[in-house]
C-alpha cells in the first residue's frame, strides 16, 4: 500500500499530482491511484493534503471497495500530526464494524503500536486475527502480518506465548526466529560500543527487512485472468481476432482453473484471479498505445490489475462460493476432482 522509496530518490509531491491525474482518467482505478497519491503526499510530509484525498474518497458517490481500508489510512494519518482523537474514534469505529479484510486491521493496530498503546494494540491484532482465521483452517497469506503483528506487541509486553505465537513462529521463514527479531532488548544493542553486538544486531535487520519487503510484493500475487460470460461476448465481438485466443467460455474457464493447477503443483506461491471489462482493458490498451486486439497485452493487464489489488486468492477457502461466478461452492464446481 505504500511506496517503499527514500524521499531523496522521488518527487512524491509530483507523483501525487500525476496520479491524480492519472485517477481523473481513470474513474473506475480511481481509489487505488488515490490512495497511492496519499502515500506519497505523507512520504513528502504534506498529511494535511493525503487527509484531504483520503476524505475525497470518502465522501464520493461511487461506493468504494474497501472503505475501512480508507478510514483505517486516514487514522493512521491523523494521528501522525496531532489529531489523536478524532484517529482513536475512527479505529473504534473501525473495530466496531469488524472488516473482513485483514489490512484496516492490521493498520489501526501497528498506529496503536507507534503510538506505545501496546495493550490495545495486541487486543486489536487479536480481534482480526480471531475473526478472518476460524479455528483449525490455515491462515490466508493475508492474515500472516495480523499473527506476526500479534507476536511482535505481546513480546514486547512481555507475555508468554499462545497458540497464535506459535502459530506465528511456524509460518515465519526467515532463519532469524521471531523470538529474536521480536525481542524488547534488540534496541539496547544499537546503541553498544562492542562491535560484534552490533554486527549480529545489524544481521537480525537485514533479516528483518528482507522478510518485510517479501511481504511487501507478495501482495500482487501471479493473477490469471477471468473474463466474465457477458463480458467475454462483448470482448470477442469488439475484437474478433481474440476468438482464437477465447473459442467458448466455458474453454475459458476450464483453462483458468487448468492453468493456476498447474502453477501450484510447480511451487508458485500467491496465486491469484483477477476479474476483467472490456471498457477497462481498452482504457489499459490506449495508455499502453497499442490494441485491444494484441494478445500479449493480456498478462500485461491481469499483472496490472493485480497490482492496484483487484486480485482474488485462489485456491478459494474452503466453503467459499467458486471463483467462476456460478454461486455454487467451490470444491462442487471448478474445484472439483474431476474439473
Amino acid at each position: 500500500m505504500r511506496p517503499d522509496t527514500p524521499a531523496e530518490n522521488v518527487d512524491h509531491p509530483a507523483e501525487a499530482a500525476r496520479l491524480e491525474r492519472t485517477a481523473g482518467l481513470h474513474p473506475a482505478d480511481a481509489e487505488a491511484l488515490l490512495l497511492r497519491a496519499a502515500a506519497h503526499l505523507e512520504l513528502s510530509g504534506d498529511r494535511p493534503a493525503a487527509t484531504t484525498l483520503y476524505d475525497r474518497l470518502l465522501s464520493s458517490d461511487a461506493d468504494l471497495e474497501n472503505p475501512h481500508l480508507v478510514r483505517a489510512l486516514k487514522a493512521s494519518n491523523l494521528w501522525e500530526y496531532g489529531h489523536e482523537a478524532e484517529a482513536r474514534a475512527i479505529i473504534e469505529g473501525i473495530r466496531v464494524a469488524a472488516p473482513r479484510d485483514p489490512a484496516p486491521w492490521v493498520i489501526v493496530a501497528e498506529a496503536l503500536e507507534a503510538h506505545d498503546e501496546l495493550e490495545a494494540a495486541a487486543e486489536t491484532f487479536t480481534e482480526g486475527a480471531q475473526l478472518l482465521i476460524p479455528e483449525g483452517t490455515e491462515p490466508p497469506y493475508a492474515t500472516h502480518s495480523l499473527i506476526f503483528g500479534r507476536h511482535r506487541v505481546r513480546r514486547m509486553l512481555g507475555i508468554g506465548h499462545d497458540e497464535w505465537d506459535m502459530l506465528a513462529d511456524t509460518l515465519h521463514s526467515s532463519p532469524i526466529s521471531l523470538d529474536e527479531l521480536h525481542d524488547p532488548k534488540r534496541v539496547w544493542s544499537l546503541g553498544s560500543d562492542n562491535p560484534a553486538e552490533l554486527e549480529a544486531e545489524i544481521s537480525r535487520l537485514r533479516a528483518e527487512l528482507g522478510a518485510y519487503r517479501e511481504a511487501l510484493s507478495r501482495p500482487f500475487p501471479v493473477a490469471v485472468l477471468h473474463w466474465p460470460a457477458d463480458e467475454l461476448s462483448e470482448l470477442v465481438t469488439a475484437y474478433p481476432s481474440l476468438t482464437a485466443e477465447y473459442p467458448t467460455h466455458a474453454d475459458h474457464l476450464a483453462t483458468i482453473e487448468a492453468s493456476l493447477r498447474e502453477l501450484a503443483a510447480s511451487g508458485t506461491p500467491n496465486l491469484g484471479i483477477v476479474t476483467g471489462t472490456v471498457p477497462s482493458y481498452e482504457a489499459f490498451a490506449a495508455s499502453e498505445g497499442t490494441s485491444p486486439e494484441d494478445v500479449t497485452l493480456l498478462p500485461q493487464y491481469a499483472t496490472t490489475l493485480a497490482a492496484r489489488g483487484r486480485a482474488v486468492a485462489w485456491p478459494p477457502q474452503r466453503g467459499a462460493e467458486c471463483w467462476c461466478g456460478t454461486g455454487r461452492g467451490y470444491e462442487g464446481c471448478h474445484g472439483s476432482t474431476e474439473a
